[in-house]
């Protein structure tokens, strides 16, 4: 495991512009796995990233992508790509480097799924330099000839582990197949064994490997609680642990489930929001910003919510059953006690459960402190901070559209890099190699591509 502290931006070797980007947008330090990974990513190695969640892995891939970005790319050609397995974690990636790509005239991009497909070809069509993608609807729009991989320059895997989970790798590693194969990996995730082993045994070459944390959530910030409950004071417990002050979020299996939670808190006072992938990705948008600007402070969800998803001072994790798999409880557990910040993580169990959970928690080297809880219990409160509900019903949350864009909207104006007054000629397109070499001619019109230059940025 590599031992890493945290170190300031300006050393690492990024372009200055993306340096003041991140100062201006409050970032001065890197985490250590940013401090670790980003100088071997700027030399185009690549490069493996092991850190527990809420480490900081979006920027550790996402800033040697913007910059190594030497020119803006062609129409629904992007230069650099994101593959992530959540349509979340795809919102979150670009909202977190827009601003910084908006430094260096860079235009970063999503596609993902529940969003129109339409205006995503028109987006490609104004040539995106980073794209982040879910497989399912980038192999869609490649299937469709709406974007063409075959410029794609840098290609980083974010939770590659859970896209294996979820069962995604046959469709990224048709993607990745259609990526010039001298381009660069930057592949990071909780754990590298297993499906994610065999991707990196594939794809990448002489990949170097940060690892900065073991894929354990027993770590110092955050308490572990096993509550014993009965089956009949299970949803008292539950309305109790709701209405505490300060964010919550409850763990359940099934998007039935969680619906169903989320209507019987509100039925006694507590604003509570159901995150799942059955709802439409409008809602779950809304879901999530209610949650994140705390006009919800309960979010009830299934595991679509356990990984990647960044959302700042989550105290209370609740697992309303004991989940099956010891890494759902590690991913779960993460979306408290991030970045430093501590934690609780409490999970009900009932008398049936206690031996799963017990195998469980062995497997995923928890030590839970166990305690049998009824709904008034001192202990209950103190560890939680629950309290009783109102009692007053709440109205069912509205459903909202997502505001419609004119598909006449304009791209805006950006300033390319390089020195070439206009960036959509026609003509040839040049395939650069990775390692620093250029072949094949310039830009119709004449123009000549700027070419990368081999000393240090």
């Amino acid at each position: 495991m590599t031992a890493v502290d945290p170190a300031p931006f300006a050393d690492l070797g990024l372009p200055n512009r993306l340096v003041r980007a991140l100062h201006d947008n409050g970032m001065q330090e890197a985490f250590p796995i940013q401090a670790a990974t980003i100088p071997d990513a700027l030399t185009e190695r690549d490069v493996l990233g092991r850190g527990q969640t809420g480490s900081g892995k979006t920027l550790a891939f996402g800033l040697p992508l913007l910059a190594l970005q030497t020119e803006n790319a062609r129409p629904m050609r992007p230069r650099g790509l994101v593959l992530v397995p959540t349509r979340e974690l795809a919102t979150q990636v670009t909202d977190s480097l827009k601003p910084l790509a908006k430094a260096l005239g860079l235009y970063v991009r999503e596609v993902v799924g529940g969003t129109s497909f339409n205006r995503q070809v028109d987006t490609l069509r104004r040539g995106v330099d980073v794209l982040v993608a879910t497989p399912g609807r980038l192999a869609d729009h490649v299937r469709q000839g709406t974007c063409d991989l075959s410029e794609v320059e840098r290609t980083a895997l974010d939770e590659a582990d859970q896209m294996a989970d979820m069962g995604f790798l046959p469709q990224v590693r048709e993607l990745l197949d259609m990526v010039p194969s001298d381009g660069q990996r930057l592949l990071f995730s909780a754990t590298l064994d297993g499906d994610v082993d065999k991707l990196v045994e594939r794809y990448t070459t002489d990949p170097v490997v940060h690892s900065l944390a073991p894929p354990s959530a027993s770590v110092d910030s955050m308490e572990h609680h096993q509550f014993l409950v009965s089956a009949t004071d299970k949803q008292s417990v539950l309305a109790r642990i709701a209405a505490r002050e300060g964010r919550t979020i409850m763990f359940v299996r099934t998007k039935h489930h969680a619906d169903r939670l989320a209507k019987k808190l509100r039925a006694v006072g507590v604003e509570a929001g159901a995150l799942h992938g059955g709802k439409a990705q409008n809602a779950r948008t809304r879901i999530l910003d209610e949650f994140k600007n705390a006009s919800t402070s309960t979010l009830v969800a299934t595991n679509v919510a356990a990984r990647g998803i960044h959302i700042d001072d989550v105290s209370l994790v609740v697992h309303v059953e004991p989940p099956a798999d010891p890494k759902d409880y590690l991913h779960r557990a993460g979306r408290t006690a991030r970045a430093g910040s501590s934690g609780t993580v409490v999970t009900l169990v009932t008398e049936d459960q206690k031996q799963a959970f017990r195998a469980m928690a062995g497997q995923a080297g928890v030590k839970a402190i166990t305690t049998e809880v009824r709904p008034e219990d001192a202990e209950l409160a103190r560890v939680t901070g629950a309290r009783e509900p109102s009692g007053q019903p709440l109205a069912a949350p509205q459903r909202q559209q997502q505001p419609s864009k004119s598909r006449g909207e304009h791209r805006p104006q950006r300033t390319p890099r390089g020195t070439e007054p206009s960036r959509r000629g026609g003509g040839s397109h040049s395939n650069r190699n990775r390692r620093g070499s250029t072949t094949g001619g310039g830009r119709g019109g004449g123009q000549q591509r700027p070419r990368r230059s081999n000393s240090p940025r």
